[in-house]
């Protein structure tokens, strides 16, 4: 095997008992790195260290993420223009917040026989915040409410 020494230079190819004795002389570990390889490579570390740095660097990268968070907003089929442009700008502020927003149109009681009304509603508030956001999952009715989700450009 390819053997990499604890300073992370070349120590050649050296047979794994050898690299065993090295490595017991060091009072570190012996690591396959690549078995792939021909021949493989082996490197001599303290794997307890190694370890705990790989994870560091785990929970640093997973610092800089951004967490998505889904924000909802619900409608109904008889909105009022007023209140309608309220939610449009509620949804444009989420969508530059770089937020998802899950709207939610609720049809109650002889509504439901008026779909083509909701998803009137639907069509228009996609239009109006096309500008800030596209439509990640299109309209669809689940028993008596229709909604999609809208994300930020």
């Amino acid at each position: 095997m390819r053997l990499i020494g604890p300073d992370g230079g070349q120590l050649g190819v050296v047979p794994i008992q050898k690299a065993l004795e090295i490595a017991n002389q060091h009072e570190l570990d012996l690591v396959e790195v690549a078995a792939s390889a021909v021949p493989p490579v082996c490197r001599i570390i303290d794997f307890s260290k190694f370890k705990y740095d790989q994870e560091k660097k785990e929970r640093e990268a997973k610092k800089h993420q951004k967490q998505g968070r889904l924000k909802e907003i619900r409608l109904k089929p008889n909105i009022d223009d007023h209140d309608y442009e309220t939610k449009v700008k509620q949804a444009v502020t989420f969508l530059k917040k770089k937020d998802k927003v899950k709207i939610n149109l609720f049809f109650r009681g002889r509504q439901m026989e008026h779909l083509d009304l909701g998803r009137k509603v639907l069509d228009k508030f996609i239009i109006d915040t096309q500008g800030d956001g596209q439509v990640e999952k299109e309209p669809a009715l689940e028993g008596r409410i229709m909604s999609f989700v809208i994300a930020p450009k």
